[in-house]
């Protein structure tokens, strides 16, 4: 007997064994399952996007306490990301599903803490699409506007974040298959990108002083553009600078998204999301340290606030060089932005199976063409244009979507702590063990920093907007949603499922057999 192969050194013994498990939670294989080990990395990789958060969101660093911000704070913030994907691919490897975020909060508490953290990961979701494109928007103003005469306005943001967005959408519907061809270029493009980056701007570079990585600064007020409020805190500047790469440092949840199309979920999901982190971290920080050692004074580097990047680079590398790497990091940002819309989408998708969005019915309906979730894709896509038209403060945007996507990691990492080794018995093939106790009681004392780094001014808006919308949901869920909501199938719901999931591909062979 001979087993056939489905690609990527994978068989189709593989890819049922990967429907069994799905099957198993009471779900159908409606998305189609084609996504590789590196694939699945890829498009984590690509939402983290060194390229993106770790260039646009630089000066929250920099612009801070200086050169410490990278050659400590980064690895830093790395670690603190680490921890959250570490106690996340745990979970994931155990319960492999679209949406995954969802189903572990509910799995692991009850459809309540499940409906939470579905709608604290969608709101992250949305608000971290609407901030990739707005960053890349910045950027591409930054490196492209003089040429081409742009004057930074708001309609000019605004059109050109319907375009993209839009043609982000357009790609994911018409099949993962294109999109993870994509997605897999990103993960090449990131990697010799942030390469290609690091040895231009050392090699340029006026000096070599790289105690600058380990020099803290007081560049609060004007002293740093006014990127942060005057104050003579260096700790507490230091902990607002870690915004820069916990931000950057995140997203790597989608490998968890898009584990019904990724054969071998439960193997190479996990391991999609850790080594999504650490080779961002890895990367990030060379070129970032290249960025710092390059700068030709640190004093009127900062002063440029948000601007820090270009100024460096026009500072330091010659015309045709400094744009033929923009263009290698605006087509990295775009293609971060296409595997955002991807996760969202699957996200939305996987919520409104289960009837836990508003227009449910067509949400969860996947193209029968192109075996995409099209509906979830199109709204989200539009949600995300909506928010950033509302909302045009980028460092409002960040510090939304990092509270809200660590929160969406938090419930889940918390409910699993007091569920190990009592309710929560069966883990999947990716094990760590006890640590999982270590890395989720981190993650809940990782919380607490990011939430105050994320409230502070000018980002106070976030606090208001968090507190607006946990107090909405409680609103919605105990005066709606309580009674109405289901959660995912269990117990006998599972095997009604089931039941008809062999009915309906019973019925398909037959077809076929006529």
């Amino acid at each position: 007997m001979t087993t056939q192969s489905t690609g990527g050194g994978y068989s189709d013994t593989d890819k049922k064994e990967d429907v069994k498990v799905l099957h198993s939670m009471g779900y159908a294989q409606e998305l189609e399952r084609r996504m590789s080990r590196f694939s699945n990395f890829a498009i984590s990789f690509s939402i983290i996007c060194i390229l993106s958060g770790g260039i646009n969101s630089l000066g929250q660093g920099l612009s801070g306490v200086g050169g410490a911000s990278i050659g400590i704070g980064w690895p830093l913030g790395v670690f603190i990301s680490g921890v959250f994907a570490i106690a996340l691919a745990q979970i994931s490897s155990a319960y492999p599903t679209a949406g995954g975020l969802y189903h572990w909060g509910s799995i692991l508490g009850n459809k309540g803490s499940g409906w939470l953290t579905a709608w604290l990961n969608l709101l992250g979701l949305v608000t971290v699409l609407g901030a990739i494109n707005v960053g890349t928007w910045t950027f591409f103003y930054g490196a492209f506007g003089p040429l081409l005469g742009l004057q930074m306005t708001y309609g000019e943001q605004l059109t050109f974040m319907i375009v993209i967005t839009a043609s982000q959408a357009l790609i994911n519907h018409l099949g993962i298959r294109l999109t993870s061809i994509l997605t897999d270029f990103s993960g090449y493009l990131i990697f010799f990108g942030s390469i290609a980056l690091a040895v231009a701007l050392f090699a340029f570079a006026p000096g070599y002083d790289f105690s600058r990585l380990w020099t803290f600064s007081n560049y609060s007020g004007d002293a740093g553009g006014g990127v942060w409020p005057q104050t003579d805190s260096i700790p507490f500047l230091f902990l607002l600078g870690l915004l820069l790469p916990i931000y950057t440092i995140t997203g790597y949840d989608a490998s968890a998204h898009t584990s019904e199309e990724t054969l071998k979920a439960a193997h190479n999901v996990p391991r999609a999301m850790v080594g999504s982190v650490w080779w961002s971290g890895v990367f990030g920080w060379l070129f970032l340290i290249a960025v710092v050692v390059a700068i030709p004074n640190m004093d009127q580097a900062a002063g440029q606030g948000w601007n820090v990047f270009f100024w460096t680079m026009d500072q330091t590398l010659p015309g045709a060089l400094k744009l033929a790497l923009y263009v290698v990091i605006l087509v990295a940002q775009y293609l971060c932005g296409l595997a955002t819309v991807t996760s969202v989408s699957r996200m939305i998708f996987a919520f409104a199976r289960d009837g836990g969005l508003p227009g449910s019915g067509a949400l969860k309906t996947v193209s029968p063409k192109y075996r995409t979730p099209v509906t979830a894709i199109w709204t989200g896509a539009t949600l995300a244009v909506v928010f950033t038209a509302y909302t045009s403060l980028y460092t409002t945007i960040v510090s939304v979507t990092v509270i809200f996507l660590f929160l969406s990691f938090t419930v889940p990492i918390t409910l699993g702590l007091f569920a190990f080794r009592k309710t929560w018995t069966q883990m999947g093939p990716w094990d760590i063990g006890n640590w999982y106790r270590v890395f989720a009681v981190l993650s809940i004392v990782a919380m607490v920093l990011i939430f105050i780094a994320g409230i502070q001014p000018p980002n106070d808006k976030a606090l208001w907007i968090t507190l607006g919308f946990l107090l909405l949901t409680a609103i919605v869920w105990f005066g709606f949603e309580r009674k109405r909501f289901q959660g995912p199938p269990i117990g006998e719901e599972i095997a009604k499922r089931q039941a008809a999931i062999r009915a309906a591909e019973t019925a398909v062979g037959e077809t076929t057999a006529v």
